[in-house]
C-alpha cells in the first residue's frame, strides 16, 4: 500500500503498517495493536505533540538515568518495532545503560526475534533473552527477568502500559520511569516519574538530553520530581483541549503554545 507523505495522518499510517507488518513475522501480538490504539487515542487529545510538562519530566528522568548505578531499560514487542533505533542512540548516550527483552506474552522465538530487531539496529548487548531470575508476587511471563539486568536494577525504564509491574518493581524498592500516553493508566499512577508522552517523541527527547552530559552526576543522587502533579498536568491538557473542541468556534481561545 502505498502511503502519501502528503496524508494529514502519514506518521500515523506509517507506525499502523509498521505494526501490522510486524505482527505478520511474530514480533508484535494482536494484543499489541490494540494497546497502541489506546495510545493513540491519547495522543490525539493531548494534541499529538510533546508537552511542556512531558518535556520537564523527561529531562528529569536523564537525570535519574546517568545518577543510577544500574540502569535498564524495559523492551516488549511494540517498543522493538517502534523504537529500536532510538533505543541504540539512548544506549550509546549512556552505556551504562542496560537493554532487556521482557514479555507478557513470552516464547522463546518471540524474545529471540526481539533481541535481533534490537541489535539490527545497534543495541549493543541484550539481556533477557534466557531469563534467570524471577520477581516475586507478578502472575504473567514478565516476572521472568535477568539477573544482569531488571533484577538488580536501581532505576528502570519501562516504556508502554505495565501497572502490575510498576508495583512489582517499586515493592522491590526500584525507581521506575515510565513512558506511557494515558496519564489514568496504572502505570503513569504507580510511576516514581511517569513521562505522558510517545514512545518515540520521548526515546529521542530523552536521547538528547542524555547527549548534553549537564554537569557530573553524582551516583543515587536523583532531582525530585512531583509526579502526581505531572499527571494532573497532562489530565488537565486533555479537559482543556477537550472544553475548547466543545466550545462555539468563534469563542474559542487561541490554542496554548
Amino acid at each position: 500500500m502505498h502511503l502519501s507523505p502528503r496524508h494529514p495522518r502519514y506518521r500515523s499510517l506509517v507506525t499502523r503498517a509498521r505494526l501490522a507488518e510486524w505482527s505478520q513475522k511474530g514480533l508484535v501480538v494482536p494484543e499489541g495493536l490494540i494497546a497502541h490504539g489506546r495510545g493513540e487515542a491519547f495522543d490525539y487529545l493531548l494534541g499529538e505533540r510533546t508537552t511542556p510538562s512531558a518535556r520537564k519530566a523527561t529531562r528529569v528522568a536523564a537525570q535519574w538515568l546517568r545518577a543510577a548505578r544500574r540502569p535498564v531499560l524495559s523492551v516488549n514487542g511494540n517498543v522493538a518495532a517502534l523504537a529500536a533505533p532510538e533505543i541504540a542512540r539512548l544506549q550509546h548516550a549512556l552505556p551504562s545503560l542496560g537493554v532487556e527483552v521482557n514479555l507478557f506474552h513470552r516464547t522463546p522465538r518471540r524474545a529471540a526475534l526481539v533481541a535481533r530487531t534490537l541489535h539490527g539496529a545497534g543495541v549493543r548487548t541484550v539481556l533477557g533473552i534466557r531469563p534467570t531470575a524471577k520477581i516475586p508476587g507478578l502472575p504473567s511471563d514478565r516476572a521472568f527477568v535477568d539477573r544482569r539486568g531488571i533484577f538488580v536494577a536501581d532505576v528502570c525504564l519501562i516504556p508502554l502500559e505495565d501497572g502490575d509491574r510498576t508495583e512489582a518493581l517499586r515493592a522491590l524498592g526500584k525507581r521506575v520511569i515510565s513512558v506511557d500516553l494515558n496519564p489514568l493508566s496504572r502505570t503513569s499512577e504507580h510511576a516514581d516519574l511517569p513521562i505522558v508522552d510517545e514512545l518515540v517523541r520521548a526515546l529521542h527527547n530523552l536521547s538528547v538530553d542524555l547527549e548534553m552530559r549537564h554537569g557530573t552526576p553524582v551516583p543515587g543522587r536523583f532531582a525530585p520530581f512531583n509526579a502526581p502533579a505531572a499527571l494532573r498536568t497532562a489530565r488537565a491538557t486533555i479537559r482543556y483541549r477537550l472544553q475548547r473542541e466543545a466550545a462555539p468556534r468563534s469563542r474559542r481561545a487561541p490554542p496554548r503554545r
